[in-house]
């Protein structure tokens, strides 16, 4: 056995290295995040949307002001008469709002009430949504039919239209709301969201399984005895997390959206003191847009419209990332 310092070894490895016969193992998982990190736009949202849930979670460092804290206090004999709606300056940032709050660090504390709202009803809804589409589609038959009609009667009616009428319904009964808190609390925003998002990932999955379960490999798997519940995890699901991965991102930005909405129409959840939401901001930004405040308007929709670009571009990321068809062998 030639020793491995033996020059004409080390030759030779060296030959095979640049001969391309040298290939090094890699793990898919690494082979995927070589891939979304090559993907500029995936790269780029994924910072910044970092960059904003850090700054929302250390609010008590990055926010100038206390939630419910006025900049200036006012004091007519010092000649301090005014401190609503002051402009964008070194004193509030992003200028301050009706009652005289710094608009900037509400904003902050608004962000992460939305993202808090947005993630948990999306982790709900993707998780609902995968177990109905993996059953629906390794079932099939009339269960498949079953699940997909209440599924098509859901998403018939008016978006909208639904969740408000469901909201009121679902917000007179007593036992529900003794569950998940009443109409204007978070827990009830998020069930609401819930309730509704699941459906489009069942769709997503359930398709996504009816195009895996007559491959090769998962034949194979029947034939050796695997029963459904095992291809299910073992198969289809790790082979499905592309699209589950958009869903994902997907619900918690119409997470965002249906929350900022609600809100906006006076439907959503109320933070109370201490507390606030960018549905909230925009809700109470309504007043100062007719009044020509600009920034009142333009900072909490712009953080709205961040995020659902961000979120969309990292799913889109995420989607190439881990498609196996993608995969070209590059790290």
């Amino acid at each position: 056995m030639a020793d491995i310092h033996d020059p004409q070894t080390t030759d030779t490895a060296a030959l095979d290295a640049a001969e391309g016969l040298d290939v090094e193992t890699k793990r898919p998982f690494r082979l995927a995040l070589g891939r979304f990190w090559r993907n500029r736009g995936a790269a780029i949202s994924t910072v910044i949307f970092l960059t904003v849930v850090l700054a929302v979670i250390f609010t008590n460092f990055t926010a100038r002001y206390g939630i419910d804290e006025q900049v200036i206090e006012l004091n007519p004999a010092a000649g301090v008469t005014k401190n609503q709606y002051l402009e964008p300056s070194h004193i509030a940032w992003m200028g301050t709002d009706n009652i005289g709050r710094d608009l900037y660090s509400r904003l902050l504390y608004g962000t992460r009430s939305s993202l808090l709202i947005g993630v948990a009803a999306g982790l709900l809804s993707v998780a609902i949504g995968t177990i109905v589409g993996l059953i629906s589609g390794i079932r099939g038959g009339k269960l498949d039919d079953i699940m997909m009609r209440v599924t098509d009667i859901y998403l018939a009616f008016p978006f909208l239209v639904a969740i408000i009428v469901i909201r009121q319904f679902l917000g007179e009964v007593g036992w529900i709301t003794a569950i998940i808190g009443d109409k204007s609390s978070f827990r009830f925003t998020i069930f609401l969201i819930t309730l509704f998002g699941w459906m489009g990932v069942a769709r997503l999955v359930r398709g996504s399984v009816l195009s895996l379960k007559e491959r090769e490999f998962v034949e194979a798997a029947r034939a050796v005895g695997a029963s459904n519940t095992r291809i299910a995890f073992t198969h289809l699901l790790p082979n499905s997390i592309g699209p589950i991965l958009v869903a994902f991102t997907i619900s918690v930005v119409g997470g965002l959206v249906v929350e900022s909405t609600l809100s906006f129409f006076g439907l959503g959840p109320q933070p109370g003191s201490g507390n606030t939401s960018l549905g909230k901001l925009i809700e109470l930004s309504a007043e100062g847009a007719k009044a020509g405040y600009w920034w009142i308007v333009a900072y909490p929709c712009g953080m709205l419209v961040l995020l659902a670009v961000c979120i969309n571009f990292i799913g889109d990321g995420l989607r190439d990332a881990f498609d196996p068809k993608l995969d070209k062998g590059k790290a």
